[in-house]
């Protein structure tokens, strides 16, 4: 940015200054200089420099970030963390030669870091982690004799590691994570006897680890996680006795781990070599390093036992050694019953043997993670394993369990997952299974479950995944199960006995993208409803008795691209539009089909196509191998009319041919000036209302039932269906301008979406209102808890109405039905779908609290989402959208992208975990944004001062470190999304990847959705 001064007049002003007053002169011209130079080459759209200006008197020692020494009042240090400052390094900075520290992380700076830092002599601390700086590390800096603190992570340098930098004998942390460093790791690095953090993680390294590295006596912690190193870990690293941070996971390494490690790494707390090639035994000894938390040792090749004695570590939390094939007996996990703080067992895909001791009912009751699966264990599973309360993952699939199912696992109201698929399960499946409420995934398939399916399933209303194939269940399929319109992945009731008519009630899964109900006994015809299942995108049917023609609905599902209706008793001609659907695969055969087969879509693959045991098909393509079909011989037909019927019947087609000419004419002069109105996508795929259904479906447009409005139109709730439907009716207002645009355009977007977290619309309204003036409406779902905004923000009266509050899960839970709903919108059609204009009041909840995306008057679709900015309609140069949420680049350019909805995004994810609107009067008055407050927050690590209060009120006593981590964790999301710079911006895929995962640490912790 521009100085107040120009750099070229400061000679003169210095001049000036010493010349009159030399007393008065308290600053250097080099440093000075030197300042203003390097602000010359920052982008800083927030105004943090603003202070950075010279006018002949003011002193930069008072400048932000900036601290003089008391005596020669030269420049010391430089922090300006967190800031989102953009720009290049000057390389002016190396004439600062006072300087001590530089505190820069957490900016966007870029470019090189420049050799002339290498000049700072007296340079103790260079933390630069978190931009984007690229090249190599500077040599040069082999000149900071006196640096202790060099901290580089995640930036995007590549190449080795200089062999210059030798000469940093001072070195106390080196931290060189997450960059594209590659080569191996240099010896001379065993010389920074002084090193305690040596962090190498994800940085590309190879080759062996240096014996160097054993004379670093002061390391407490060593991270060379995620690289490529092969051999051994040098023997003498075991015995550096501060270490409490030994981590290598995910390389290539082998050997054995030392049987005494446990008594020379005694002050160890995190230790994983996990996904490496260790072998050997498990050391005993681990048991005698007392202070451990968390051992990971899985994806090896390690021999039992597992040491006994494992439960002397009071404050183990963590231990996983899934898939290191070890070999023992399960009882081990008695032991385990003094480890009171263990939140995470899991042992899956190993060898252990044994029935399941009767003491699992004593493990801590903070337990969250049980995983058991891919062993050989057996027997019953105890009924204490209902004292484990706070369980939300649940794995013992593929054993050799036996008997019942628990009823006592209905008692463990926080799981989330239970995998018991594979064993011998027999009897009926607990009905109390109902009571797990926030449940997204049961699989018991593969067992011998025998009765009928319980109804109580239906209770399990955050049901996404449920899989009761191969079992001998008998009798109906529930209601309430596919009733369940939580179900989206995957539902499959396939390989039972199941008997009965598919119930009506199947249209409610909306949202599933698998049902497989194939090789029962279900019978009669499929109901019309399937065709509100448009979500599918395989469904089996094969192996029933379902009869009648393939049913009309199956036109519908759009996204279909496995269809299966085999071996059952359909009949009729093969429908067309099974040519239209995307399918891929499609089975129909042994039924009692006939005619011509489709020529288009899957029927020109004959490798997709089974059409066998139809005996009475023809025509198709030529591969098929079917006989032709019958012609038919219309003149035949016609000759059989007598020739005194012909000309009359002629006569009047003509006429009427002519009568129909003339009104379509009239029609189309009177209409003329209303044709874009009633032009619209949805003309043959929801059914049309006229103006006087929607007045009396909202009882006149009254104030009363007016539930929103904004500027191209209001909301009003209405009833209509002869009161069986409650939906929300927004009534365009189209003497504003824009607003016939806005409709338009909120329709052209919706026809192709679909998406549970997108608002659905349900039918338009192009009419003429009482007054003869034009109408328009659009008319959605109605959503009973209305905006997020609402539920965020204080009303007009100063209070949150109706006492509303969202827990912590809640907002979660909101924040990746949103981030879904986007990614969808980005990358999961043809062509991506730009919002436009996310914020809180455009984001509805229904009666589950689900969050639905909605508002699409400003949305645009693009064709090209391959490049870091994805554009369209470039020449339009107004801003649209709500202030606070607007990508800063849409201020410099007209253009809209998918970046720009990920920054709207982000600063929306800020607002709902800090109740901070982007345009609160405390920011504008500490001339901040929302990001770079949240920003600093984090830095200092005092996230919890501005999360919303109400959060730390209501779950004050559920508040841990671990959660206070996955807040944090989630608001940096929000940060890293709404940098100022768009291909700064995460990529929103990896937004519900991180969310996801955070979800699961959170539900761990014990946290639940409260309604």
């Amino acid at each position: 940015m521009t100085s107040y001064v120009t750099v070229e007049c400061l000679i003169f002003l210095m001049f000036f200054c010493f010349a009159s007053n030399p007393a008065t002169c308290s600053i250097n011209e080099v440093d000075l200089r030197a300042l203003l130079l390097f602000k010359e080459n920052i982008v800083d759209s927030r105004g943090v420099l603003d202070s950075w200006r010279y006018n002949g008197t003011a002193n930069y020692c008072t400048w932000k970030g900036i601290s003089c020494s008391s005596m020669h009042r030269r420049v010391v240090s430089i922090d300006l963390d967190s800031q989102g400052l953009v720009g290049s390094l000057s390389p002016h900075l190396g004439n600062l030669s006072f300087l001590r520290r530089i505190n820069l992380q957490n900016n966007s700076f870029h470019g090189p870091i420049p050799q002339e830092l290498g000049r700072l002599r007296r340079l103790e601390y260079l933390e630069l982690s978190n931009n984007t700086f690229d090249g190599q590390i500077p040599r040069n800096l082999s000149q900071c004799r006196n640096l202790n603190f060099l901290n580089l992570i995640d930036n995007k340098l590549m190449g080795n590691v200089p062999f210059e930098l030798s000469s940093l004998l001072k070195l106390e942390v080196l931290a060189l994570a997450k960059n594209n460093i590659s080569g191996t790791i240099p010896s001379f690095i065993g010389n920074f006897t002084f090193l305690r953090l040596l962090s190498l993680r994800d940085c590309g390294f190879h080759g062996q680890i240096p014996e160097s590295l054993v004379r670093l006596r002061n390391l407490n912690f060593f991270s060379l996680a995620q690289n490529r190193f092969t051999g051994r870990i040098p023997s003498g690293l075991y015995n550096i006795s501060t270490i409490h941070h030994f981590s290598v996971y995910s390389n290539q390494l082998q050997g054995n781990v030392p049987f005494d490690i446990g008594l020379t790494l005694p002050n160890l707390r995190f230790f994983s070599l996990a996904s490496n090639n260790f072998s050997g035994f498990l050391p005993v000894s681990l048991s005698n390093a007392s202070f451990l938390e968390y051992i990971s040792l899985s994806e090896n090749s390690f021999t039992g036992p597992m040491p006994k004695n494992i439960g002397r570590l009071p404050d183990l939390w963590g231990l996983n050694i899934w898939l290191a094939n070890i070999q023992d007996d399960i009882s081990f996990i008695s032991s385990l019953t003094n480890c009171t703080k263990l939140r995470i067992l899991d042992i899956y895909g190993n060898n252990f043997t044994g029935l399941l001791p009767q003491s699992i009912a004593n493990l801590s009751t903070q337990l969250i993670r049980l995983s058991m699966g891919m062993n050989l264990i057996q027997g019953t599973i105890p009924s204490g394993i209902g004292n484990l309360i706070d369980l939300g993952y649940l794995n013992l699939e593929s054993n050799l369990f036996s008997g019942p199912i628990p009823s006592s696992i209905g008692g463990l109201t926080k799981l989330q997952e239970i995998y018991l698929s594979a064993n011998k399960f027999t009897d009926e499946l607990p009905y109390s299974l109902g009571n797990l409420t926030l449940l997204n995934l049961l699989q018991v398939n593969r067992n011998n479950i025998l009765g009928s399916i319980p109804p109580s399933l239906g209770n399990c209303s955050n049901l996404l995944v449920l899989d009761l194939s191969n079992n001998n269940f008998s009798g109906p399929i529930p209601e309430e199960i596919v009733s369940l319109s939580s179900i989206s992945i995957h539902l499959d009731l396939s390989n039972n006995n199941l008997s009965g008519s598919i119930p009506f009630e199947i249209g409610s899964l909306s949202n599933l993208r698998k049902l497989d109900l194939s090789n029962n006994r279900l019978s009669g015809r499929v109901p019309r409803t399937i065709s509100s299942c448009i979500s599918l995108q395989q469904l089996n049917l094969d192996g029933n008795s379902f009869h009648g023609q393939i049913p009309q609905g199956l036109s519908s599902l759009t996204g279909l691209q496995e269809l299966d209706l085999s071996r059952n008793k359909f009949s009729g001609l093969i429908p067309n539009f099974l040519g239209e659907l995307s399918l891929e695969k499609l089975n129909i055969s042994f039924n009692k089909l006939q005619g011509p087969v489709p020529i288009d879509g899957v029927f020109q693959n004959v490798s997709a196509v089974s059409l066998e045991e139809n005996t009475e098909l023809c025509g198709g393509i030529s591969e098929l191998k079917l006989p032709p079909c019958a012609p038919t011989n219309p003149k035949k037909k016609n000759s059989q009319i007598p020739l005194k019927i012909i000309v009359p019947v002629s006569v009047c087609g003509a006429i009427f041919i002519v009568i129909i000419a003339f009104s379509y004419i009239f029609i189309q002069r009177k209409t003329k000036s209303r044709d874009n109105l009633h032009a619209t996508p949805f003309e043959s795929q929801f059914p049309r209302l006229s103006y006087a259904d929607l007045l009396t479906a909202t009882d006149g447009f009254s104030e009363a039932n007016m539930i929103g409005s904004g500027r191209f139109g209001s909301v009003y709730k209405g009833s209509i269906d002869n009161g069986n439907t409650t939906v929300a009716v927004k009534v365009l207002k189209l003497n504003v301008r824009g607003a016939h645009k806005s409709f338009t355009r909120e329709c052209n977007v919706l026809r192709g979406l679909r998406h549970r977290n997108l608002l659905k619309i349900l039918s338009i309204s192009v009419s003429i209102d009482y007054q003869g003036n034009d109408f328009m409406a659009l008319i959605y779902q109605f959503k009973a808890n209305g905006s997020l905004d609402k539920w965020l923000h204080l009303d007009a009266d100063g209070r949150h109405e109706n006492m509303r509050y969202l827990t912590l899960m809640q907002r979660l839970n909101i924040a990746i039905d949103v981030a879904s709903a986007v990614e969808y919108l980005h990358n999961g059609t043809d062509s991506a779908v730009v919002h436009g204009d996310l914020k809180p009041s455009n984001i509805l909840l229904d009666d589950d609290m689900t969050a639905h995306v909605g508002d699409f008057g400003l949305a645009k679709v693009i064709s090209n989402v391959s490049s870091g900015l994805a554009t369209a309609e470039s020449h339009s140069v107004a801003i649209k959208g709500t202030i606070g949420y607007i990508a800063p680049e849409y201020g410099m350019a007209g253009t809209v992208s998918i970046q720009g909805d990920v920054y709207s995004y982000g600063i929306l994810l800020l607002e709902l975990f800090t109740n901070i609107r982007p345009t609160s009067d405390v920011l504008i008055s500490d001339h901040a944004s929302l990001h770079n407050f949240v920003a600093t927050k984090l830095e200092l690590d005092r996230v919890m001062e501005i999360v919303d209060p109400l959060i730390l009120q209501k779950e004050h006593h559920m508040i841990n470190s671990s959660i206070r981590g996955c807040v944090a964790s989630i608001l940096g999301i929000g940060v890293a999304c709404s940098r100022d710079l768009h291909q700064d911006r995460m990529v929103i895929t990896d937004v519900v990847s991180q969310l996801g995962q955070i979800r699961m640490t959170v539900l761990a912790q014990g946290l639940r959705p409260h309604n």
